[in-house]
């Protein structure tokens, strides 16, 4: 590559008590390329990134790090953003009661005449907003938004630094796929003005789609780096796992039986809009041993269907009917007790208790199991909670370990595993492989065939076409407020799916 390196990291070490995060890691990323820096939950790249970031002060690792050839002594963030590092954390980290306006210029209010000069920090930061494509006021309290909305804010943050080099920790996890696309649009005219950035994701499509080279980490150390036309997308993930994975997706035929639960008539109002839905009389149902996959665009009003069934989210009107019985389902605790379980979309805000340990989280839906008279048996909570542990493989010291200390895969194997332990008839699963990495990814889809095999019926919700498809028996589309159509495995293709997708009430469909 003809370009000049602009950062290199050599041989950095990291130590936290009882654990190497980072074994003799060395990397370099060029003057305006996309560098891709892949590896599994706890392979070390946030760690290294913090370092990066200032995060991490020099004290307290060893090894170097230069920029333009420059040795650097990063003792706290700003001085790493001074020599022109911009960093996009997956977690949101932005003041929610503030402006828009003011967390785009925080620390660095614009004064006149001793004063914050309101007007033209509010111009500046349309423009960065103009960059981003993000059309909202700038005197917007940022609570008010959405996630994605929060995200683009926080990118606009970055480039009204204007960066040398910009990292991005998965960056479009909470973004549609307009504003993904939008990001990268930006990130490929960053390039075309010199600018590097280092693009952390788990999404291999956005890895080879806009990537110039890709590095890969395992276990705390650098195991090999490749100019992106020249690799395949097994080797990374074979880098990335240490083991060849043969079916990446482990779908296997299981016999699919009668019908375990009919949804009928279903009409759910927007959660933002008063007086709108965003499901208008939805019908289907699910089988004994199948796995039915929902997919649509987002905001098509997915998970506030499966919500809405499973009694977390209000409905207009709709019946939910199980072994062909009706029920009553007004609460979560109503589902829960006619056999149904769900993973939400967002498992550090409704599926877990950080502060609390796995055994306690694996508890949490077992309460009445393993008490009696409201005293907790231990001895028997320990015996379920073990067995799950074990099952699920979840990497950790022990089950005392804390939620918040685990990886994201891990974190989503206790969510399953505390559901599973209930042995549930039905099981929606909303985005369960979201922000988790490929390892994780299989051993969940292996934890999905184990169960259709005993005859659960699953309800998988995914964004990520290639997954839905690979593992569901069927897939119903859903596009402005209805069900647009019900694909079986063998005609269910990605241009049917997005051809479905894009169907709006003026359109017309064979709905399944």
């Amino acid at each position: 590559m003809d370009k000049n390196v602009i950062l290199e990291m050599k041989h950095i070490t990291k130590r936290f008590p009882g654990v190497v995060a980072l074994d003799d890691v060395s990397f370099c990323a060029y003057e305006g390329e996309i560098l891709a820096l892949c590896g599994e939950n706890g392979a070390g790249k946030s760690t290294l990134m913090k370092i990066l970031s200032g995060s991490y002060p020099e004290t307290s690792y060893e090894g170097e790090i230069f920029v333009s050839g420059k040795q650097c002594h990063f003792l706290n963030p700003g001085q790493s953003e001074k020599t022109g590092i911009g960093m996009i954390y997956q977690e949101i980290s932005m003041h929610l009661d503030m402006t828009v306006a003011e967390n785009i210029f925080l620390g660095r209010w614009p004064v006149k005449n001793k004063q914050v000069d309101w007007k033209y920090m509010n111009q500046e930061a349309k423009k960065y907003l103009d960059l981003v494509g993000l059309d909202i006021d700038t005197d917007s309290i940022l609570r008010q938004l959405g996630a994605s909305q929060q995200q683009m804010v926080s990118i606009a943050r970055a480039l009204s630094k204007n960066p040398k080099i910009l990292v991005l920790d998965e960056p479009t996890s909470p973004l549609t796929q307009k504003e993904s696309q939008r990001l990268f649009e930006i990130l490929h005219s960053l390039k075309e003005r010199g600018i590097s950035c280092i693009l952390i994701t788990h999404k291999m499509d956005e890895v080879f789609q806009n990537a110039d080279r890709v590095t890969v980490l395992r276990d705390g150390r650098s195991i090999a780096s490749y100019p992106i036309e020249g690799v395949r997308e097994q080797q990374i993930i074979t880098d990335m796992v240490g083991r060849e994975i043969d079916n990446f997706y482990p779908k296997e035929q299981v016999e699919i039986g009668e019908i375990v639960m009919e949804v009928k008539d279903f009409s759910v109002p927007h959660p933002s809009i008063p007086g709108r839905k965003i499901i208008d009389h939805a019908s289907f149902h699910v089988c004994k041993g199948e796995i039915l996959g929902i997919a649509g665009l987002v905001g098509a009003g997915r998970s506030e269907l499966v919500n809405a069934v499973f009694g977390k989210d209000p409905r207009l009107s709709g019946e939910v009917y199980v072994h062909g019985e009706k029920v009553d389902i007004s609460s979560p605790k109503d589902a829960i007790q006619s056999g149904i379980a769900l993973v939400t979309e967002d498992r550090k805000k409704d599926g877990i208790v950080g502060n609390m340990s796995i055994r306690e989280n694996l508890t949490l839906p077992l309460l009445s199991h393993v008490s009696k008279h409201g005293v907790l048996n231990f001895r028997k909570e320990r015996a379920v909670t073990s067995e799950y542990f074990a099952s699920l493989n979840i990497k950790a010291p022990d089950m005392e370990t804390l939620m918040q200390q685990l990886s994201g895969g891990n974190q989503q194997k206790v969510v399953l595993g505390k559901w599973i332990a209930r042995e549930p008839q039905i099981l929606i699963l909303d985005e369960p492989t979201r922000g988790i990495d490929i390892g994780a990814k299989y051993e969940i889809y292996k934890i999905m065939m184990e169960l259709v095999r005993k005859g659960v019926a699953i309800i998988l919700i995914s964004s990520e076409l290639p997954e839905l498809l690979s593992m569901s028996d069927r897939v119903l589309v859903i596009s402005d407020q209805k069900i647009r159509g019900t694909l079986d495995a063998e005609e269910c293709t990605q241009e049917k799916v997005m051809e479905l997708s894009a169907l709006s009430e003026k359109a017309s469909s064979k709905a399944g």
